[in-house]
């Protein structure tokens, strides 16, 4: 099944686009490295529901990523390409916070780290980046041992699959409305699927290994 991008990707070709810069997975890379080094704090206390309040937060930053992504999407060609970074930044933001409400939730925010927050924001669109830092065992979900080799290897593949990606949202600055239409639509599914990620990890009896 085709996201909305995707579907703007097919009728706009990317050879209208420039080229990819040969740096930009590395930067990309060092960029969810920085965003990832220390989870954010959460207001949200543990209750007798959390997978429904889970759902409820959920929602409501899926709302907030596709308003923010939307908006950022708006200014069209080359002016709109300076905005995709800050579209992409906007919205790891506010799903960074979900992981952390929903981790608080389940009253696990001190397992919460840089492997766990990857494994949440990332398990859907680089899903082959991320099995390197889990393994299902059983019901159980193994978080195997965040070391900065790793981190570091995980963040690059992730970042090269975003390199793919950031030139398709590059397509939807050529058409204003339809492409903005389209950011926010995939900005509201990405961060309900961040949200689903985010659930399963802490709802179980799982296995966190996060070693300081």
């Amino acid at each position: 099944m085709k996201t909305p991008s995707e579907d703007v990707a097919a009728e706009y070709p990317l050879q209208q686009l420039p080229a990819q810069p040969p740096a930009l997975a590395e930067r990309l890379s060092q960029t969810l490295l920085t965003l990832v080094a220390s989870p954010p704090e959460s207001k949200a206390l543990p209750c007798a529901q959390p997978a429904e309040r889970a759902r409820q937060l959920a929602g409501e930053a899926a709302a907030r990523a596709a308003l923010a992504a939307g908006s950022l999407a708006l200014p069209p060609g080359p002016l709109g390409w300076l905005t995709v970074m800050p579209e992409m930044l906007a919205v790891w933001r506010i799903q960074s916070q979900l992981v952390a409400d929903i981790a608080a939730l389940y009253g696990r925010s001190a397992e919460l780290g840089q492997a766990q927050m990857l494994y949440c924001l990332f398990r859907h669109t680089a899903a082959q980046a991320v099995r390197d830092l889990a393994v299902r065992v059983g019901e159980r979900l193994l978080v195997r041992p965040a070391t900065t080799a790793l981190l570091q290897r995980v963040a690059g593949q992730i970042g090269a699959k975003l390199g793919e990606k950031l030139l398709q949202k590059t397509v939807s600055r050529w058409v204003p409305v339809l492409g903005a239409a389209a950011v926010s639509a995939y900005a509201f599914y990405d961060t309900q699927q961040v949200g689903r990620a985010a659930v399963e990890l802490f709802e179980r009896e799982q296995l966190l290994d996060n070693p300081a």
